[in-house]
């Protein structure tokens, strides 16, 4: 039986504070209201043959009839007084009273009586809250009661003949028949009118939604095509139906777009896939197919009543061709990019060794006649092999950095970690710089914590990180400046500081540290010289140590560049390290979605 409960608001709360739009409940309000009115005029027409009853010795009519009034106006007043629900059970409560009073006149078990207080429960069910209707079942069960006792019993010892029950119990009937009819006649109506809007409103959205909307059959059938579906594939949506969809998905997406459709149909799960489908051009003067990229998401109509083990299933199509065209785009210009940096590495690489070899005979040989060996030189003679020498060695280094830098992001620079003292680092460093220092009249202090722990790391590869920092803080150090090295423990690490009091680096020049061939000062005029590796060897050699490096600068007063090394050398394990908080974290690549898995699989 259909009730308008299921539109008011549940839990006992009152549906008008869901809003004044609440027209299922407006509806029963107003169904209530004329409950009240129907009894009040069916109690006003009734006075007239009651109190003719009456006068031929019949009082059963007349008590009926103003059983009704009374309920019919108190009913009244509670609804115009806006206690809808009071007003609804007072209705129920005035056809199970005036009910009680014939089943008590008649001793019959299966009277007028009777059922017109099972009438009473039956307008609960309509028009009353599920609490209502609770309380109208248990209050039936003792005029049942009342009824079988008199039946066995025989009570009332004198009954009332059936020319006064018939005419109590006929009018008493009648009444609340009325009532329930026009409630039940009403509440169909409502929900006829309710259906249809829903109905309406579904279509619309469907019709009108930017997404084409497919609905298929448990066996893949198409049933249903939005209009949206038209421009998608170029066709009209009649020619949709049946198994033309599966059709037009490209042959290499098949697989995963039956296996998409079994999921939501069978198993009941909702999955969202890209496949290529045909799509229809009319003017094409060409008989090649069109195929685009759509991203389909099928999802299953569950439905708890149905015995079919099958679902019918909703697909929403979008054309996704632009953006697959984009990443397409996106992925050629990172296959480019990547194709040119293994070029330049590789350039790199041989050009650094077809340069190293007559560059070692360069040196070899201008310092051999620096110091005599072939013979003794003029001054000017002395002077010109010395420049031969001092240039050589600088592109020398030039090219080793070269090399080291293609190496390191070939993934070709091995490490060969062993235990190491940190302490013992610094003065070999110090004494591979000091000359450089010299030159600039620059100190070196350094500042080492006693008793650090042996570290696992390239003892070769530490020199080149610690001879690269200094070297670059002597190099934009200011004359007669300082220089200081820390080493100290930090955690699970082994922390080398490099101070210097120089020039400094801007916020901006900083974020770009380890940036290979950056420089801070840059152009043809810049006032030091170098190619702008240095920090980016230090980074990655770093990095293959698992390390951090990290940098804070001030224009002006210095900067401070600090290297992290794992004390457990790489491959840290955390059973011998204890608990251990990363300074460092690069970003991780994103998971690909589940919708690109199955695209893969389907190419």
């Amino acid at each position: 039986m259909r009730s308008l409960k299921v539109f008011g608001a549940r839990n006992g709360r009152d549906p008008a504070l869901a809003g004044v739009g609440n027209r299922p409940e407006l509806l029963r309000r107003k169904t209530i209201g004329n409950n009240s009115r129907l009894l009040l005029a069916a109690g006003v027409l009734a006075v007239g043959p009651a109190l003719y009853a009456l006068v031929t010795g019949a009082p059963l009519a007349l008590l009926v009839t103003s059983i009704v009034l009374g309920g019919a106006l108190t009913a009244l007043a509670m609804h115009q007084r806006g206690q809808f629900d009071h007003s609804a059970m007072a209705q129920v409560a005035t056809l199970m009273a005036a009910g009680l009073v014939l089943t008590i006149a008649d001793p019959r078990f299966a009277d007028a009586g009777l059922a017109m207080a099972l009438l009473g429960p039956v307008l609960a069910a309509l028009v009353a809250r599920s609490s209502m209707r609770r309380v109208s079942w248990l209050a039936l069960l003792p005029i049942i009661a009342i009824a079988l006792a008199s039946t066995l019993l025989g009570l009332p010892a004198n009954p009332l003949p059936d020319a006064q029950l018939l005419p109590a119990s006929g009018l008493g009937f009648a009444i609340a028949f009325a009532v329930v009819a026009y409630s039940a006649h009403h509440i169909n109506s409502a929900f006829e009118v309710h259906d249809k809007a829903q109905i309406d409103a579904y279509r619309h959205l469907i019709e009108h939604v930017q997404d084409a909307v497919l609905r298929f059959a448990a066996d893949g059938q198409v049933m249903l095509a939005s209009r949206s579906a038209e421009p998608l594939f170029g066709c009209a949506r009649y020619q949709l139906s049946g198994n033309s969809l599966v059709e037009r998905v490209h042959v290499l997406d098949r697989p995963a777009f039956l296996t998409a459709f079994s999921d939501a149909s069978q198993l009941g799960r909702s999955r969202t896939i890209e496949v290529r489908m045909r799509q229809d051009d009319p003017r094409a003067g060409s008989s090649v197919p069109r195929f685009i990229w759509v991203e389909a998401q099928l999802a299953p109509i569950l439905d708890e009543t149905a015995s079919e083990e099958a679902h019918e299933v909703i697909a929403l199509l979008r054309d996704i061709t632009s953006r697959k065209d984009t990443e397409a785009a996106m992925a050629e210009a990172r296959r480019v990019a990547e194709d040119a940096s293994q070029a330049k590495s590789r350039f790199l690489a041989t050009i650094g060794h077809e340069l190293r070899t007559p560059l070692n005979a360069v040196v070899g040989f201008s310092e051999m006649m620096t110091s005599g060996i072939g013979g003794q030189l003029t001054g000017t003679h002395k002077e010109y092999a010395g420049l031969i020498h001092q240039s050589g060695r600088h592109l020398l280094e030039v090219v080793s950095m070269l090399l080291d830098m293609s190496r390191i992001e070939a993934g070709k620079f091995e490490i060969q970690a062993e235990q190491i003292a940190p302490a013992d680092i610094v003065p070999a460093c110090f004494a591979m710089v000091e000359t450089m220092a010299q030159a600039r009249s620059v100190r070196l202090l350094s500042e080492i914590e006693a008793d650090l722990p042996m570290l696992t790391a390239d003892e070769r590869v530490c020199r080149q990180i610690l001879i690269n920092l200094l070297s670059n803080a002597i190099k934009f150090s200011h004359e007669g400046g300082q220089v200081s090295v820390a080493v100290k423990r930090q955690g699970q690490s082994i922390s080398l500081s490099v101070r210097d009091r120089g020039i400094g680096m801007a916020p901006a020049a900083l974020d770009r540290i380890g940036e290979p061939f950056f420089q801070v000062q840059d152009g043809l005029t810049r006032k030091y010289e170098g190619t702008g590796l240095g920090l980016s060897i230090v980074k990655g050699l770093v990095e293959l140590h698992g390390g951090t490096l990290r940098a804070i600068s001030e224009v002006g007063t210095g900067t401070t560049i600090t290297v992290l090394l794992p004390i457990n050398g790489p491959a840290t394990k955390a059973s011998e390290t204890a608990e251990i908080v990363p300074l460092h974290r690069e970003p991780l690549a994103a998971a690909l979605p589940l919708w690109q898995k199955e695209t893969r699989k389907a190419q």
